[in-house]
């Protein structure tokens, strides 16, 4: 790497170029860097997050619990009931209480086709707010 150079009198004289190629690595070093980091930045997921409250809901709604087992048998909070009876009990629920919630157990093979016809029937009646419990601890 020369510094200088020597001309035919024999006085060195500065060299006036500037070496560049380090320059031109760092620069495209942090293109590269620009490039890759840039769209990570700008790709945001907007959600709702729930507030946190520091006095707890006391007043829970009302809530019917109705089991389907895998044969189709029908239990109301844990009583018997016939498939003919659930209307009239839907529509006595919702009469006492509008903001009734239905809460569906189902067995695991259990036919949908019988959780869609109690859905529809609950609907029908009047039930707006329809959820469905599971055991989150058992493992297949």
């Amino acid at each position: 790497m020369a510094f200088g150079s020597m001309n035919s009198s024999g006085q060195q004289a500065p060299m006036a170029e500037i070496n560049v190629v380090p320059l031109v690595d760092v620069m495209l070093v942090l293109l590269i860097i620009f490039i890759i980091t840039a769209p990570l930045l700008t790709h945001s997921v907007k959600i709702d997050l729930p507030k946190a409250e520091s006095t707890p809901n006391i007043t829970q709604p009302e809530h019917v619990e109705l089991a389907i087992r895998t044969d189709g048998s029908l239990f109301w909070n844990g009583e018997p009931v016939l498939l003919d009876q659930l209307s009239s009990r839907f529509v006595a629920t919702i009469d006492q209480e509008p903001r009734t919630e239905l809460h569906i157990k189902a067995d695991k093979l259990a036919h949908y086709e019988h959780v869609a016809r109690i859905m529809s029937i609950a609907a029908n009646a009047g039930m707006a707010r329809i959820g469905f419990i599971t055991d989150p601890t058992l493992q297949e």
